[in-house]
């Protein structure tokens, strides 16, 4: 995870658990234009419009005030929905025997896209299956990772 990411996180999760919701992630795209920060809220009881709505005017608030982002940016606060996406060691250990999807940054074992059943997950590591195979990946290298609703099947 970038610096500019985490520094977004310690700056803004209060704002979200504030608003009685919890802060499942964070999306900086800087190489866009206008630039995309796009947060993720997550609640036991779901998230509504609402939520997001308010959410969104609590932090864009708090954004013009400390302006960590200082080109102009586009926000979004969003739900993860129901293929989300896992940023955290502890997302990946709660999803462990679910089909996922991942994209690495850089190639591990010759591939960069992993289609396949998350075995297991720990603070550095995750082991996907992919066609009856097991990869080791390292957290480090994941560009982006999503729970998926489909079986993983033998897709790569």
């Amino acid at each position: 995870m970038s610096e500019q990411v985490e520094q977004l996180k310690a700056l803004l999760g209060p704002v979200v658990e504030g608003q009685g919701c919890e802060l499942w992630g964070i999306e900086h795209h800087a190489g866009s234009k206008p630039q995309m920060l796009r947060i993720y809220i997550d609640r036991s009881t779901g998230v509504t419009v609402d939520d997001c709505a308010r959410v969104s005017e609590q932090v864009s608030a708090v954004l013009d005030v400390e302006e960590p982002i200082r080109a102009d940016y586009t926000l979004e606060v969003s739900s993860p929905g129901i293929e989300r996406p896992l940023f955290t060691p502890d997302q990946f250990r709660e999803y462990v025997g679910r089909a996922v999807k991942v994209r690495l940054t850089w190639p591990e074992h010759g591939r960069r896209n992993y289609r396949g059943q998350l075995l297991s997950a720990d603070d550095t590591m995750i082991e996907v299956a992919v066609d009856g195979t097991a990869y080791e990946l390292p957290l480090a290298a994941i560009h982006n990772a999503r729970v998926l609703e489909e079986d993983p099947g033998t897709q790569s």
